[in-house]
């Protein structure tokens, strides 16, 4: 079990707290105004907290990916209403107005700091970067956990140069996954998909040892398909993974682990809500058309596993569920998941964005904020962000 100390281990009044937060939001391609704000909201609980016991709040995140400079400003809005007081968007760390601004600062007051990958310096973890974001701050807390796997300077260097402790929304991560995982009401079952077998080796391998069932879906399940003779067609593929597909599936066989592959699919000619699609045995495809979607035998078969689960652990949609033509399977087990009896936990990413447009995501135990933390989480992994907190 992990055990480091949270916000709740300190004395933060009247100190200046430098909050890692996750806004990393998705913003609309032409206005940039916020398409969910599910991150922001997550964060509240933690801030909320500081501010109530006389924190002064300096929140640092970054959005989107270096280079693309995109600015905080659509969150510092947002925030600004959620928290009903003003949250000024600091966008110059150099400036000496940021430097006052800060120092001038009351308790419960709140400021954010300009996206923090405006500059190479951040994913590079660079000392002087960390030093200059620390210098802020008395105390550091880390509530970022989609990026708790990334050893970056707002991540990990400031824990060098600051008392550093974990948010509710890590701590509340950690419990979940850690628990769900580790120490699962059984029998467990995980279900994993998307696209690449790559993606997914080290956490199907990981699982074998800890599942009782593995379900697996998506893209990735055609390489399975193939690697035991099936025609699959044009469906997505790794012709360099058929042998660690193999392997897996007689990993698993030696594990007494029950591995169930797709038995039919949704196939179409292409990825289009307007092509016709049909249904046909998942290692029968015609060389014409692809899989993409698990077809309803399928579905009956993975619903009946959900049903008898002690723990269910999801990461990765079965099919293109962002197309309608083939998100039926995806909302099927989702839906599955959320009438179950069973704990539920959601591994972020593409799995939270399905459940979260199916309209299920209060029907789970837990929807993780983290896709790839939460994976590498499963794989076993330490996760530099939080290894680098205090322990209690």
């Amino acid at each position: 079990m992990i055990n480091k100390k949270s916000v709740e281990d300190i004395e933060v009044k009247g100190k200046r707290v430098l909050v890692r937060c996750d806004f990393n939001v998705p913003l609309d391609k032409e206005t940039k105004e916020i398409t969910s704000d599910k991150r922001i909201r997550e964060s509240l609980k933690t801030i909320n907290y500081l501010i109530s016991h006389g924190a002064k709040v300096i929140l640092c995140s970054h959005i989107g990916k270096t280079g693309k400079n995109l600015s905080l400003a659509p969150v510092a809005a947002r925030l600004t209403e959620l928290l009903e007081k003003e949250v000024p968007l600091l966008v110059d760390l150099d400036a000496d107005e940021t430097r006052t601004t800060i120092e001038n600062m009351k308790e419960g007051d709140v400021v954010l700091l300009e996206n923090t990958r405006m500059t190479e310096a951040e994913e590079k973890n660079d000392d002087a970067f960390a030093k200059k974001l620390a210098s802020f701050a008395e105390i550091f807390v880390n509530d970022a956990f989609g990026s708790a796997h990334r050893a970056h300077a707002s991540t990990v260097g400031v824990t060098k140069y600051l008392p550093s402790v974990c948010g509710f929304l890590i701590q509340k991560e950690i419990e979940a996954l850690d628990h769900g995982i580790n120490n699962p009401k059984r029998p467990l079952v995980a279900i994993i998909g998307g696209s690449k077998v790559s993606s997914k080796i080290n956490v199907l391998l990981s699982l074998l040892d800890k599942v009782d069932t593995l379900l697996i879906g998506g893209g990735m399940t055609y390489t399975f398909i193939k690697a035991q003779g099936g025609k699959i067609g044009t469906s997505l593929c790794e012709d360099d993974k058929l042998e660690v597909a193999a392997e897996i599936l007689k990993k698993a066989l030696d594990k007494g682990v029950r591995l169930l592959l797709p038995v039919d699919a949704v196939i179409a000619s292409e990825i289009s809500d307007e092509v016709p699609t049909e249904v046909c045995a998942v290692d029968k495809i015609p060389d014409d058309k692809m899989g993409l979607d698990i077809g309803p035998k399928t579905v009956e078969i993975y619903k009946e596993e959900i049903a008898i689960a002690g723990t269910v652990v999801w990461n990765g949609p079965v099919g293109v569920f962002e197309c309608d033509a083939f998100a039926t399977g995806t909302k099927e087990i989702a839906k599955a998941m959320a009438d179950s009896h069973a704990v539920t936990i959601i591994g972020g990413g593409d799995s939270a964005a399905a459940v979260e447009k199916f309209g299920l995501e209060d029907k789970m135990s837990h929807v993780s904020t983290g896709g790839g933390a939460s994976l590498e989480f499963m794989e076993g992994k330490k996760l530099p962000g939080i290894e680098a907190l205090q322990d209690k």
